[in-house]
Order: C-alpha cells, then sequence, then structure tokens
C-alpha cells in the first residue's frame, strides 16, 4: 500500500527537501549508499573484493537537462575508473549508468549527446578492463534506451542492459537480447508504471520474471540475476544448471546493503556474486525506490531516524 506513495515521493522536490533536512537522514543512508565520493565508492570497493564479491558503481543521478552536469557526470565515472585501476580494483569491475544522467533528456538534441556520453563512459571503461551497463529507468525511455544500446554495441559489443520484469514488453525483449555476448541484468522493476504497460500483483511480476530467466539462461548471452528474492535465486540456478551453464557464464547481483550474509554466501559457494554500489550526493531518488521496494527498508528508516534523531 505504501510504494505508490513513496514513488511519488521520489519525484516531490518538497518530499526531497523535507528528508534531506534531517541530521539523522544521511547517516541512516549510508546503509544503502557508499558514500558522497570517489574515496567511498574504491573504499567499498575494496570491502567487498576482499571477499570474492564484484561491483558495480552508479554515479546516482538521473533526469538531468543540463549539459553541464551531464558532462560533470561522465567526469565522475571517469575519474572512478581510474581510481579502481589505480588500486587494482578495475578489472572485472562494472559502472552503471543512467542515460538520463548524461543527457537522455536535454531538450533539443538528448539522445545524440547521451550516446557521446556513454561512448565517453565505454572508452574509458575499456582502457582499464571494466564493462559498463546501461541502467533501464521508466517505460518512456525504453526504446530510447536500447537504441543506444544497439549503437553503443556497434563499438563495444560487452555493453550491458537492464530489463525489467514488471514490463509486459520485456520477455520479447529478452529474446532479442539473449544473442551470444549479450550482458543483461535482468530485475523486477523499481518504477510506478501504468497497468497498460507493466503487471501490477506481484505474483504476475513474479510468473514474467521466470519466464524472462528461462529466455535468458536458455539463450547465448550472459544473464545477471538481480535479485533478492530466495525462490528467484534458487529458480535462477536450478535453470542454469538445466542449461548446462558454469559459474563463469551468470552471475547473480544484489543492492549494497540488503543482505549482505547472503551476498558473502552465493560468492563463496564459487557462483559469481556482484552487489550494486550506488555513490554520489544525488541519493534521495535511489533511497526512496529502495524503501518502496520493501516494507523493512522503510521500517529500518524510520527506527534510525528515531534512534538518532
Amino acid at each position: 500500500m505504501l510504494r505508490a506513495p513513496l514513488l511519488a515521493a521520489a519525484r516531490s522536490r518538497k518530499i526531497r527537501a523535507l528528508v534531506e533536512a534531517v541530521p539523522a537522514t544521511r547517516s541512516v543512508v549510508r546503509r544503502f549508499v557508499a558514500g558522497s565520493e570517489t574515496a567511498d565508492a574504491v573504499r567499498v570497493a575494496r570491502e567487498l573484493a576482499a571477499d570474492g564479491r564484484r561491483i558495480t558503481l552508479d554515479h546516482l543521478g538521473e533526469d538531468t537537462t543540463d549539459a553541464a552536469q551531464a558532462a560533470s557526470t561522465v567526469a565522475a565515472y571517469e575519474a572512478v575508473l581510474t581510481a579502481l585501476a589505480a588500486e587494482g580494483l578495475a578489472a572485472g569491475a562494472d559502472v552503471s549508468v543512467k542515460l538520463s544522467a548524461v543527457g537522455q533528456f536535454l531538450p533539443s538534441n538528448g539522445e545524440d549527446v547521451a550516446l557521446e556520453n556513454a561512448r565517453k563512459i565505454c572508452a574509458a571503461a575499456e582502457a582499464v578492463g571494466a564493462t559498463v551497463t546501461l541502467d533501464m529507468e521508466d517505460h518512456t525511455t525504453t526504446d530510447s534506451t536500447l537504441g543506444i544500446l544497439r549503437e553503443l554495441r556497434g563499438e563495444y559489443p560487452w555493453v550491458g542492459a537492464v530489463l525489467q520484469a514488471y514490463l509486459r514488453r520485456t520477455e520479447e525483449d529478452c529474446r532479442s537480447l539473449s544473442g551470444p555476448g549479450s550482458r543483461v541484468r535482468l530485475c523486477k522493476g523499481a518504477y510506478a508504471e501504468p497497468e497498460s504497460v507493466a503487471f501490477q500483483e506481484k505474483s504476475e511480476v513474479d510468473k514474467s520474471y521466470v519466464r524472462c530467466l528461462r529466455v535468458l539462461m536458455a539463450g547465448q548471452g550472459y544473464p545477471m540475476v538481480a535479485s533478492h528474492d530466495p525462490r528467484m535465486i534458487e529458480i535462477a540456478a536450478a535453470l542454469a544448471e538445466e542449461n548446462g551453464r558454469k559459474d563463469d557464464d551468470h552471475e547473480f547481483q544484489m543492492l549494497y546493503g540488503i543482505r549482505p550474509e547472503e551476498q558473502a554466501r552465493i560468492a563463496a559457494s564459487g557462483a559469481r556474486m556482484r552487489v550494486y554500489v550506488p555513490y554520489g550526493d544525488e541519493w534521495y531518488g535511489y533511497f526512496m525506490r529502495r524503501l518502496a521496494e520493501r516494507p523493512a527498508n522503510l521500517t529500518f528508516f524510520l527506527r534510525g531516524l528515531a534512534t538518532r534523531s
């Protein structure tokens, strides 16, 4: 019942100002966000690497309509990739990029700017042995994002895509992106979407997730199973085995701060486990979507405020 109001709050400037004004908020946010600086992202990457977990770093920010801000985001990714390389942490690392943060919504030539900025990030990643995955946002950006993905893959065939199981179109998108070398992160989806384009009931989303998993695991690409749901993880492992997949041709992904013990367990089992690590000052939208996903996250947040205020 709280999901829709929380997702609406994620786009509210007034509620953002109220949440950010509470002094205790940032200390609680640290459960889900590595910190504000490049050094924070590198520190967390080092900690996760110590027990075999891989990382994908997300420099937080979205919906920018300012070309200078888009360029600043590109510079932030270049900086963190350079810093990872200096620490010996870049090989096998990944960065997650929201195209709306690098210019997709600019009023005149947004798609062209986003494509060029994404190319710069891909070049920086390739230089240090890392990869790039294009994050997916709300359904209105799906076609644009997949179009930019096609352009990038002409030069960087390893660029990954995110597909969201709650969208009705996603099973077919999985078929289109299940070819050789295609990296696809499958998640359930975290935006408020209309019934016309997205499944509304959890049971429907779960069924769609499994159908999409079947397509990806039977394909020739590299599935990335982004889920904290024990049942989905179990199903994904069974489908991988059924399709003769080895530990190095698919992976599991979870968010930083959520089920860390399970993350460590999966990594210790020999399977690939990657943690999605956000960092930066623009944490509000990301944080509110995490609260909307699981009531336990909201309880944790409110309890934290009560004990720190």
